[in-house]
């Protein structure tokens, strides 16, 4: 067999591979478009491949982005998706020092969920098994959307940016 016979063969069996990897990923992204679907959530699917939610509390004039990760993380055999809810800009809204210490013992009773910094953005995330229910995600989004809506309310003195 020649070196360059050998070399295709090696690049058309690692691009089978790759092609029979992507295949449940996508499966697992359509996963989560079924959920909300069936639980009449409306969505659209942001440049990162997360589904981007915006919950609508109108009686209150207010609305709040909701995110439901597209890509999962495994851990310990376990597979994980975020549920996560932006609720402040840390630095103009000056989540530092005693603030921050609050949002600890915030997280500490919360029954779901806890306050995560990423990058200048404090969000309300919650970490759940893949094989929830499409009426646990939406329970879930709401409970995401509710208590990063309420933070923001509370950091901002009722700013609604996020």
């Amino acid at each position: 067999m020649t070196t360059r016979y050998r070399l295709s063969l090696s690049a058309l069996a690692l691009t089978g591979l790759a092609l029979v990897s992507a295949v449940p990923a996508a499966a697992q992204d359509r996963s989560v478009a079924t959920r909300l679907d069936k639980e009449g959530l409306k969505y659209e699917v942001d440049k990162d491949g997360d589904y981007k939610l915006l919950f609508d509390y109108s009686d209150e004039g207010r609305t709040q982005i909701v995110f439901v990760s597209g890509a999962t993380q495994t851990v310990s055999g376990l597979t994980i998706r975020e549920i996560f809810a932006p609720a402040a800009r840390v630095e103009e809204d000056k989540v530092t020092g005693s603030k921050a210490l609050v949002l600890l013992e915030d997280s500490s009773t919360n029954k779901v969920g806890s306050w995560e910094i990423r990058g200048n953005v404090l969000y309300f995330v919650i970490k759940v098994p893949e094989s929830l229910t499409s009426t646990e995600l939406g329970a879930l989004a709401k409970i995401a959307a509710e208590s990063a809506d309420n933070k923001e309310i509370e950091l901002t003195g009722g700013g609604d940016e996020l």
